[in-house]
Parts: structure tokens; sequence; C-alpha cells
């Protein structure tokens, strides 16, 4: 329960804090807009390495040298929980937008700061949104943004059975853009918070980057089948974390 409290304390202070910060990061923008965006980021990075340190988490983390520096990506995870976004965004090498529930928007703050930091808002009850969505999502892996999405469309709450099937509409991204897709397998996450709610416990968790995915070098098959396919890659990843917990 104690570090419960110390990540919640510290939350709040860091978005009230932040208040000041934003409109010091607005004003920038007019004049510097990347390196307002670049500030963002590491800003919000800064914040979840201290949430991680102060979960406990022993991180192991595997083949970041697969991420291209020189463009954007779409990042494709398995979902176990809610600390998967932290422990991926505090490792983004450049600009990421996250894919997030509508719910988020209505946190204080929290959401101010998403939109800031190019996260996209999905409505799954109405479909001309999410089209919307996409759209604005393409335009932001095009313009140098990388984007992430889970496929599995929520958190897994039996990971011990496997992952659940991959939406295949969850690499439109990448099939608009030619964009390489960076697959990632996160093992034992769930057990920081989701599998003894609401106690946070030290644990170790895995996090390993595969080889990029490029769509148009795939088979016509595995094309028309490519979150299988890229299920297929991370289920490799997660059966090799076995030996290493």
């Amino acid at each position: 329960m104690i570090r419960l409290l110390l990540i919640l304390i510290f939350v709040i202070i860091f978005l009230i804090l932040s208040i000041p910060i934003m409109f010091v990061e607005w004003i920038l923008k007019k004049y510097k807009p990347y390196a307002a965006d670049i500030s963002s980021l590491r800003i919000v990075q800064w914040a979840f390495k201290v949430i991680i340190f102060l979960a406990g988490t022993d991180l192991t983390v595997i083949g970041e040298e697969h991420i291209p520096k020189d463009q954007a990506v779409l990042y494709i995870p398995n979902h176990l929980s809610y600390f998967d976004i932290i422990l991926t965004y505090a490792r983004c090498p450049g600009l990421t937008g996250y894919i997030s529930k509508d719910v988020m928007q209505k946190i204080p703050l929290l959401s101010a700061w998403m939109k800031r930091l190019y996260c996209l808002f999905l409505d799954r009850s109405d479909l001309r949104a999410g089209l919307k969505m996409i759209l604005t999502g393409i335009e932001q892996i095009k313009s140098g943004i990388s984007m992430c999405i889970f496929p599995e469309g929520t958190r897994n709450p039996h990971p011990e059975e496997g992952m659940m099937p991959f939406k295949e509409g969850s690499l439109k991204l990448a099939e608009k853009t030619g964009c390489p897709i960076i697959p990632i397998a996160i093992t034992n996450s769930h057990n920081i918070l989701e599998s003894h709610m609401p106690f946070i416990r030290k644990c170790h968790v895995i996090l390993e980057y595969g080889e990029p995915i490029f769509l148009n070098d795939l088979t016509k098959e595995q094309r028309k089948f490519s979150g299988a396919y890229t299920q297929s890659v991370i289920e490799t990843m997660l059966e090799k974390h076995k030996a290493m917990m």
C-alpha cells in the first residue's frame, strides 16, 4: 500500500506543478514547436521513470536497437497492465502518440498532457469518429510522429491463457503509411498491480522489442492477416521470456 500511496502522491504533485510548465511549453511551441514537443516528451518520460522506480520494478529491456531512430514507427505491444503505457512510453526515443480509450479525455490535466503529446482517443461506439482518428494517426506518422496501439483492444485479464486475438484493423496505420511495425513483448507487468489490486509490488518485468516488420515484405497471405502474423512474432518472444523469469 505504501508504494501505491507514494505513486499517487507523486502523480498528484506532478500534475499540479505541471500547470505552469504546460503554459511555458505552450508559449515555446509558438516559436520552436519541435523543441517544445521534445521538451514535453522528456518531462513526461522523467515522471514515468520516477513511477517505475517507486513501484520497485526490475526491468529487463531487450532489442531496443531494433527501433529506427530516423523514421516514425507503429509500436504494437501485448497488453497486461496500466503500467504497460508507463514502461513503454518512458523508453520512446522520439515523439510518440498512444491510441487510448475515449474515457481518458475526461481526466483533467492528464488528458491535456496526452493531447499535448499527440495521443489520440478512440470512441468504439462512433465509427465516424474512429475513421477520423485513423486519418489523424496516418497524418501524424507521415509527419514523423510514431504511434502505439494495443491491438488486443484492452488489458488481458488472463495472461496465463495467452494473448487475446489481435484486431486486424489495428495495423491500418502501418498499411496506409508503409511505416515499420515494431512488435513489443511485455512479460509479467500485471504483477506490478493488476494481479493483487490495490497493492503495488516489486516484480521483474521483461520488455522486448522485435525486429521491424515491413508489411510490403510479407507474403500475400501474411499481409491479409497481418495482425495474426504480428501476434505470432510477439508470442515467440513471450515464449522465450519464460526461461528468463
